[in-house]
């Protein structure tokens, strides 16, 4: 059951091995380790909170040291390149600012350094983006968001191009034995099946959502790649195929209390740290997701105290809005 999940996730991703894991933190941990002590890995400033946790308090005790940098301009990359970087950890869009990295150019400038280019594309799914085809080595996700759909499973699951990578990976992963369950890998591959159509109609609605609150006078900032303002928007456009996302991100004109209120405030969009499925999520970044941050990385990447985050899910964009609407008025 879990190598019919690996097959089909494999697939859509335009890779030549998946493989299916107990949880997108898992899929992770296996994916550094590929790395050795006094290796380096260069990291993007707006990733997961649970990945940059994962990179500053355990990879650290092999010995493995980590940059968090902006990738929106590679001039960055090289910067903070040293002789020992072996791996490249990118998410577009980011998460919780949904920045947007060029990952042609990112994969280009890994490749003439000998350096391994990973990308979470959980946010993105197989549907809107598939780093593979732009010649990145290794896709991660958590299948517990998008893939599953239906906030009832637990996974993750990694793809790669290359067959003797995959092998190395499948070691790992055999000898640390943290796999996706059968029953898990069944709703996994049950959710496959409406993948796209629930993305589609998702990015549809986020946008609707994006462009009321860009207009709101208690907003003062909204991050989503589908605006024209975005300073990622024509790049997404590019590289994203047919829709910018159903994730995005706003300021509340006012402090962390203000924006705690607004969380706890809506009625369909669910105050919850999980993202992907076909109910609403809404949640504060600086308490939540991005908690396991250390405050003075946060404050200096721009997760502010005042940021929420949303994953739009299936219901009807206008009672999202109208909820929206009622909670800020609060």
């Amino acid at each position: 059951t879990r190598g019919n999940f690996e097959t089909t996730i494999a697939a859509l991703e335009g890779g030549v091995r998946g493989l299916a894991f107990a949880s997108g933190m898992a899929a992770s941990h296996c994916a550094t380790m590929l790395l050795e002590s006094g290796q380096h890995v260069l990291a993007g400033t707006d990733i997961y909170g649970g990945t940059y946790r994962l990179l500053h308090k355990i990879c650290c005790r092999s010995g493995i040291s980590v940059s968090l940098v902006d990738t929106t301009n590679l001039a960055n990359l090289e910067r903070e390149l040293r002789t020992e970087t072996k791996m490249l950890w990118l998410e577009t869009p980011g998460n919780p600012l949904m920045s947007i990295t060029n990952l042609r150019q990112a994969t280009q400038w890994a490749k003439q350094r000998g350096i391994l280019t990973v990308v979470d594309n959980t946010f993105a799914t197989p549907v809107l983006t598939r780093p593979l085809e732009m010649g990145i080595d290794i896709v991660v996700h958590s299948a517990t968001k998008y893939l599953g759909g239906h906030s009832d499973l637990l996974g993750g699951a990694i793809v790669v191009g290359d067959p003797d990578l995959g092998q190395r990976l499948y070691y790992t992963q055999n000898a640390t034995g943290g796999v996706m369950s059968p029953w898990d890998s069944f709703l996994a591959s049950r959710g496959l099946k409406t993948l796209e159509l629930r993305v589609r109609e998702q990015c549809r609605s986020a946008q609707e959502i994006a462009n009321y609150l860009a207009q709101h006078p208690r907003v003062s900032r909204v991050l989503y790649p589908g605006l024209s303002n975005h300073p990622g928007h024509a790049l997404a456009t590019e590289q994203m195929d047919g829709g910018y996302g159903a994730m995005l991100s706003f300021e509340v004109a006012g402090d962390l209390a203000q924006a705690k209120r607004l969380v706890e405030s809506t009625k369909l969009f669910r105050l919850a740290v999980s993202l992907g499925a076909v109910e609403s999520l809404i949640e504060q970044p600086a308490t939540m997701s991005h908690a396991s941050y250390d405050r003075a990385d946060r404050m200096k990447f721009g997760i502010t105290d005042s940021l929420v985050r949303l994953s739009v899910g299936l219901e009807h964009p206008q009672d999202l809005i109208q909820d929206l609407d009622a909670a800020l008025a609060k």
